[in-house]
């Protein structure tokens, strides 16, 4: 597993702010963790801090993030050093985060899809449960594990394309293209099924595997009327994942 964040970063911090990432994504993933007051939260795959951020200002009391990229980490403690949440940014690899089982909550925004193979998605699943207490819960979005993206739709009104080519099977290359106004940077994730994901998690010692549909908030129906977001909600290029230590 590799990471070309590093260039990006300042990137994919402004991508946050696509009405798709506040109405669908983030609407959908706080709605799943529910309530935080006085939980201890790990935000893996934490990037520039966006989500790690909002968890603390929803109620949990102890909060840290990790990221594999060491820029997207300065631009989290940039901000840190800013508004002084008392969030912690570290360093660090999803496959091996080497943190006590000390968190109630695990959440990771699009981190498992960097996933290659079966063996790197066992290794991430892994790491995720060794640092949940007994009945933590692990939370993420994700890219879909149903979709097929060689016949996936446009999402270009949403500021995004994907593309995939070849042989649908384990490790199919998937590029996320986001367009910015400066201009586009794109990304690469990995197809892997859902069959796959429920038994790497399940080995790791993760039960109740549950899948979520995106939801949309109601400001962002009102705000672009429902029929702009019938394409990514019918062929939505995300999901979400809940499941307990």
């Amino acid at each position: 597993m590799t990471t070309d964040y590093d260039p990006i970063a300042e990137q994919y911090k402004r991508s946050k702010l696509q009405p798709w990432r506040t109405h669908v994504e983030s609407f959908t993933l706080m709605a799943l963790l529910g309530a935080l007051e006085g939980t201890t939260v790990v935000d893996v795959a934490c990037g520039e801090g966006y989500y790690t951020r909002l968890l603390r200002a929803r109620g949990a009391s102890k909060v840290r993030g990790v990221d594999l990229s060491a820029h997207m980490a300065e631009l989290a403690r940039a901000q840190e050093a800013q508004h002084s949440l008392g969030i912690e940014y570290l360093v660090g690899d999803g496959r091996d985060l080497g943190l006590a089982p000390e968190h109630d909550r695990a959440v990771a925004a699009y981190l498992l899809n960097y996933a290659r193979d079966r063996a790197e998605l066992g290794a991430m699943c892994r790491s995720l449960a060794r640092c949940l207490k007994p009945g933590g819960r692990f939370v993420t979005v994700n890219q879909s594990a149903t979709l097929d993206f060689r016949s996936a739709p446009s999402y270009r009104s949403y500021g995004f394309e994907t593309t995939a080519t070849g042989e649908w099977r384990e490790g199919t290359p998937i590029t996320w293209a986001f367009y910015l106004d400066d201009g586009p940077f794109s990304i690469e994730n990995y197809h892997l099924d859902v069959a796959t994901h429920e038994e790497e998690l399940s080995k790791a010692g993760f039960r109740e595997v549950r899948w979520h549909a995106p939801r949309l908030s109601p400001e962002g129906e009102s705000a672009f009327g429902r029929e702009f977001w019938a394409a990514f909600l019918d062929h939505s290029p995300i999901t979400f994942i809940e499941c307990v230590k």
